[in-house]
């Protein structure tokens, strides 16, 4: 009896120890798929066949048969295609997001006549394992592994997934991997992705004071730094599919779930930052040209209530000298919110068009905000027309009731060609009306006040007129009979699992040709902005400008973001920085953020700070809400002191900026960076979150927190000069973190080694600014008897579309500087001269920092003889103060600042300016 009974207990131990195991490994979602054929196709891409291994039901059935393509596409990227190999699946539209198509699917199988598991490209390998089908993507020059399938034995993730409505798939992380990418977030800890933090993707209209959640746009994409030794290498992985996903990482892996579409990744071998968002943007599309006024600074409110008050601002930044180029209209402009009308009351047409002739003659623009929705409206003539011509997104049949700002909407569907033709159209009215120089796209996520199937309710008016506009006044009930609006796997939406149809387009929704808005949910904003570039573009042949806040993969080819409404308060502003270089990374460079917050009250000493830095993102905007008090830059005299100096800083600096913008148009390259861009092998760079370069050398050190004078700046090795006053010199043996001074009016920003920077003269508009003569700042390492720099400048007619050179309205020049054998030579190569000379565009100053001075004169020798001559040349030689004598007194070290002032060289013309060197 007793050996029985130990026995028995025995046995409940073990069973009991099972239960508790199998109750803590995770839930097995799917079995894997083995690979059934594979062959070569035509093109010399791999095709091959999936086979499940054993179905389950959990979050519905496997798809039985997958379709497997692989192809090389370039040198450095890599493609793998994974959908039914049965039926047609929802892909992002090749027509919004031109590419290549893979073979139809087909569950027609190969004979398999390939028996190596190896395809390997100029750097990329592709290899797989049959069963359980995995694949791992390694780097050819050292045999890295980049990406891999392959579960680890950890129980953290499976094989591969493919159901209908859900699919899965992992890859195995180094430890020291840092990634980037991955958004729209608002991300507390930095722009480096942090394991554990939940990764949602999803487009929602969702303030960006919502830390951790999904927000206005969807990019599937991120960047992993890899430094083994010292040495990094970078690369970049994109998964093409719009539907909604988690993205769980978590730090040795990172893992997608995703709840429809395909699995489409593309792979960019890098090995640089610079190179992955180059081969991104190659892809996705370059970013978007622009007019060289949007590099200016703009002013916004939700709030000015009438005409009088625009009028105001503008003269109120014109009698403080704080630079202006636009300004802009919220809604208030808009009969009753509804888009493309003008309230006759508050912005009589006659008046407006007498104020918008008096800003243009001065070289000023006008934008306003237009949103998706479109008012229920039996005596508006944009919603009858689109009723017409059948435009709106259909719910069993009738367009799709919703609520925003004027009421009851309707959702244009823009993914039918018959809304792009209408949208167009209204627009083209809607200039004819107003002759608005860029549109502002809002609430294109798409934002509903209400959720479900709604209808107008009788014997009440909707909206009351009293109240926020964003209370739901519509009859709705919830949808919940379809899969569609409550699939089976809930995304952690808006970080808390909401239904994906929450204040939002209802996700069983139908658009075009059957499309489901489920589908096509986070493209919305993205073909709304292809469709408004299309009207834009089409109105006078000239640049288009947009600012859009729902962005996918590919929107910066056609316009700008800001990131939202974020909040006055110190937090904000930090965050601020991440989001705008993350949007550098999506291929949206020109981004930035709403200055001194959007709400409520920002204090003083935080909108002193939120200029300083403001004033280098690359888009420039003070934005606030109708509720939070006026902020203009005017309103403080301690913020418009500030706003002087950084702003007057930001338009001497146009030229370069403007650059910046044709090397993001031709090369992807972000305007605003992280700093380990240009210093990709210094590891303890890739958490800095705090600095940032614009370019490549031009480093920004904000402060960041309240009554700070002094703030720790990280400089990595080298000279850098401080560019507000080019004496000083802050020379970093290794990477190294100095206390530096920033009162109040003060934000430090470094100008680094061996660099050749254009800068004019600056103004208070863009137009006057970009005629003045320019300076080029020539930077050595301090105390150098050799070394080279190097600068670049484009210059065009921003008014065109295209921004590129070859048709006779642009020019580029490359600046080039040698010091060696106690010679200084600058000069200059000039590609289509022509209409830099026809500008009458000169050089009036050379500015060479960190050399030992001159002995004796200066010669310039100018193509064609003009600008050559140097009698009215003057030479000025200033020490340089080193950051370390500045606290201890003057110290040995011997390096100069040598201005060339008097000179009229023209930018259009070849030159060569030499001298010796002083003998120290």
């Amino acid at each position: 009896m007793i050996p029985s009974l130990r026995s028995l207990l025995h046995l409940a131990v073990v069973l009991l120890i099972l239960a508790c195991i199998e109750a803590a490994a995770p839930t097995q979602i799917g079995n894997g798929y083995r690979l059934i054929s594979v062959d070569k196709t035509s093109d010399g891409a791999l095709i091959g066949h999936l086979q499940v291994n054993r179905k389950n039901n959990i979050y519905g059935p496997d798809i039985p048969l997958l379709q497997l393509y692989v192809k090389h596409e370039t040198n450095d990227r890599l493609r793998v295609h994974i959908t039914d190999a049965q039926h047609q699946r929802w892909e992002v539209p090749y027509n919004l997001l031109p590419r290549q198509q893979p073979p139809t699917p087909s569950k027609q199988t190969t004979q398999t006549s390939i028996t190596s598991t190896e395809f390997a490209g100029n750097e990329l390998i592709f290899t797989y394992t049959p069963n359980p089908f995995s694949f791992s993507i390694t780097r050819k020059s050292n045999g890295e592994t980049l990406f891999n399938s392959t579960p680890d034995g950890s129980n953290t993730y499976t094989s591969l997934v493919f159901k209908d409505q859900y699919l899965e798939i992992s890859t195995q992380l180094p430890k020291t991997a840092s990634l980037y990418g991955l958004g729209e977030n608002t991300q507390p800890h930095g722009i480096k992705l942090y394991p554990n933090d939940p990764y949602t993707l999803w487009t929602t209209d969702q303030s960006a004071i919502n830390l951790n959640m999904d927000l206005y746009g969807s990019h599937p994409v991120y960047m992993d730094v890899r430094n083994v030794g010292g040495e990094a290498n970078v690369h970049g992985v994109l998964l093409l599919n719009s539907n909604g996903m988690d993205v769980v990482y978590r730090g040795t892996s990172l893992t997608y779930k995703v709840i429809g579409g395909v699995f489409d990744f593309y792979f960019f071998a890098g090995p640089s930052p610079l190179a992955v968002v180059d081969q991104y943007t190659q892809l996705v599309g370059r970013p978007a040209p622009m007019p060289y006024w949007s590099l200016g600074f703009h002013q916004c409110r939700w709030g000015y209530h009438n005409l009088s008050v625009v009028e105001d601002v503008v003269e109120n930044y014109k009698k403080a000298e704080i630079p202006l180029d636009v300004i802009w209209n919220d809604d208030d402009h808009m009969d009753g919110h509804k888009d493309f009308t003008l309230n006759s009351k508050n912005y009589p047409h006659p008046k407006l068009i007498n104020f918008l002739n008096k800003i243009h003659s001065r070289g000023m623009k006008y934008i306003v905000i237009i949103d998706p929705g479109i008012g229920v409206n039996s005596s508006y003539g944009t919603y009858q027309r689109g009723l017409a011509n059948d435009v709106f997104i259909k719910y069993e049949g009738k367009p799709y009731l919703a609520q925003v700002w004027p009421g009851p909407v309707n959702f244009p569907d823009f993914l039918n060609p018959k809304t792009v033709t209408w949208w167009v159209d209204e627009i083209r009215r809607f200039h004819e009306l107003v002759p608005v120089d860029g549109l502002w796209i809002d609430m294109n996520e798409a934002s509903n006040f209400c959720s479900g199937l709604c209808s107008i309710p009788k014997g009440k008016q909707c909206p009351s007129g009293t109240g926020p506009g964003w209370i739901c006044c519509l009859d709705c009930k919830n949808i919940t009979k379809t899969r569609w609006d409550e699939p089976p796997y809930k995304i952690n939406a808006s970080g808390t699992q909401v239904p994906i149809g929450y204040k939002t387009i209802a996700t069983s929704a139908v658009h075009y040709n059957g499309v489901r808005e489920y589908d096509a949910h986070s493209i919305y904003g993205f073909s709304q902005t292809i469709a408004t570039h299309k009207g834009l573009q089409g109105l006078q042949g000239k640049r288009p400008f947009i600012l859009t806040r729902s962005t996918f993969v590919g929107s910066g080819h056609y316009a700008a973001h800001w990131t939202g409404d974020n909040k006055g308060t110190w937090d904000d502003l930090k965050y601020s920085i991440s989001t705008m270089l993350n949007f550098g990374i999506f291929g949206i460079p020109m981004v930035g953020s709403d200055i001194c917050g959007f709400y409520p009250a920002p204090t003083e000493e935080l909108c002193n700070r939120w200029i300083e830095l403001g004033a280098f993102y690359p888009f420039s905007r003070d934005h606030a809400n109708y509720y939070s008090p006026r902020q203009e830059l005017y309103q403080w005299k301690s913020v418009a002191k500030s706003a002087k100096n950084a702003l007057g800083m930001r338009y001497k600096l146009l030229p370069y900026l403007y650059t910046l913008t044709y090397e993001a148009h031709t090369t992807g390259a972000p305007i605003a960076r992280p700093v380990f861009f240009s210093f990709p092998n210094i590891a303890k760079l890739y958490e800095l979150s705090t600095q940032f370069l614009l370019g490549s050398s031009l480093m920004v050190s904000p402060v960041l927190d309240k009554h700070q004078t002094k703030i720790s700046v990280m400089f990595p090795p080298g000279t850098w000069y401080n560019l507000f006053d080019l004496s000083r010199v802050v020379v970093a043996k290794e990477t190294e973190s100095f206390s530096m001074d920033a009162p109040l009016h003060v934000i430090n920003v470094h100008l680094y080694q061996n660099t050749i920077l254009p800068m004019q003269r600056g103004g208070l508009i863009s137009k006057e600014a970009k005629t003045t003569p320019f300076t080029l700042i020539v930077t050595f390492p301090a105390g150098a008897t050799e070394g080279e720099a190097k600068g670049k400048l484009y210059i065009d007619n921003d008014e065109l579309p295209e921004m590129q050179l070859g048709n006779g309205q642009s020019t580029y020049v490359e600046f080039s500087a040698k010091a060696e054998n106690g010679l200084v030579k600058v000069w200059s190569n000039v590609e289509e001269a022509k209409f830099a000379i026809e500008k009458g565009l000169v050089i009036e100053k050379v500015t060479v920092l960190g050399l030992t001075g001159v002995r004796g004169g200066v010669a310039v020798e100018v193509e064609g003889g003009a600008g050559g001559d140097v009698s009215t040349v003057e030479l000025v030689e200033t020490d340089h103060l080193f950051f370390d004598e500045m606290k201890v007194g003057k110290g040995s070290k011997k390096s100069k600042m040598v201005e060339v002032k008097g000179l009229e060289i023209p930018v259009g013309k070849k030159f060569m300016m030499t001298w010796k060197m002083a003998i120290v």
